[in-house]
C-alpha cells in the first residue's frame, strides 16, 4: 500500500467515501466540500513552486488519512440522518393521528355491535404511539437545531434519541398492520371500503418512507 505522501486528491476522496455511511445527499456534499478544500490547498502549494502532482500529495498529507478524517464526517452524517428521520417521523405522525379516524367514518359496520375490548385497546393505543413518535421527533429536531446554533455537529443524546424514535416507529408500524389485519377479520366489508383502501395505501407509503429513513440513521450511527 502506498504511503500517505503518495496519495492524490481523488484517491483520498474515494477512500473516505468508501468509509462513510449515511444520507447520500449529505455525504456527497461533505465529499464536495473536502474536494474544494483539498483543491484550494493544492493550488496554494502550486503557487509556492511545487509541481501539480507534488502539490496534491502535500495537500492530502496535510489534511490526514481517510481513517483520521472519517470519524468527524461520520458524526455529521449520523446527525444529518437523525434530523431527516425526525422531520419525516414528525410529519407522518401528525398526519396519521389527525386522519386515522377518517378511514372508519360512515362505514357500514360503524353502527353495528362494538368490536372486542382488545381491538378497542389496540385502536386507542395507536394515537398514543404516534403521539410519542411525534414528541420524540420534535425533540430530535429541536436538539439538532440547538446543536447547530451552538456550533456543534452531534446532537446531544442523539444515539439514545434515535434508538427511542426507531423503536417507537417499529411499534407503530407493527400495531398498524395488526389493527388492519384484525379489522379485515372482523368486517369483510373493510376490504371494499374506499376510505380504508386509501388509508392503507397512504399508511404503506408512510411506513416505507420511515423504514428507509430509520435504516439510514441506523447505518450512519452504527
Amino acid at each position: 500500500m502506498r504511503g500517505c505522501d503518495d496519495v492524490r486528491v481523488e484517491q483520498r476522496l474515494r477512500e473516505l467515501d468508501d468509509r462513510l455511511r449515511g444520507p447520500a445527499r449529505l455525504k456527497a456534499e461533505l465529499i464536495a466540500e473536502l474536494r474544494h478544500a483539498l483543491t484550494d490547498a493544492a493550488e496554494a502549494y502550486r503557487q509556492g513552486g511545487l509541481s501539480p502532482a507534488e502539490a496534491e500529495r502535500r495537500a492530502v498529507a496535510e489534511f490526514g488519512t481517510a481513517a483520521q478524517l472519517a470519524p468527524a464526517y461520520q458524526v455529521e452524517l449520523a446527525a444529518g440522518a437523525l434530523r431527516g428521520l425526525s422531520l419525516r417521523a414528525l410529519a407522518i405522525a401528525l398526519v396519521l393521528v389527525s386522519a386515522g379516524d377518517l378511514t372508519w367514518r360512515g362505514s357500514s359496520w360503524s353502527d353495528g355491535p362494538p368490536p372486542p375490548q382488545g381491538y378497542q385497546l389496540l385502536s386507542a393505543s395507536m394515537n398514543w404511539i404516534w403521539l410519542v413518535v411525534a414528541g420524540l421527533a420534535a425533540v430530535g429536531l429541536v436538539a439538532g437545531f440547538a446543536a447547530a446554533r451552538g456550533g456543534r455537529v452531534a446532537v446531544p443524546g442523539g444515539q439514545l434519541l434515535g434508538l427511542g424514535l426507531t423503536g417507537a416507529l417499529a411499534l407503530g408500524v407493527v400495531s398498524g398492520v395488526a389493527l388492519f389485519a384484525w379489522s379485515v377479520e372482523l368486517w369483510d366489508a373493510a376490504l371494499t371500503w374506499p376510505p380504508m383502501m386509501i388509508g392503507v395505501v397512504v399508511a404503506s407509503a408512510a411506513y416505507f418512507s420511515l423504514a428507509r429513513a430509520a435504516r439510514s440513521w441506523l447505518t450512519a450511527a452504527r
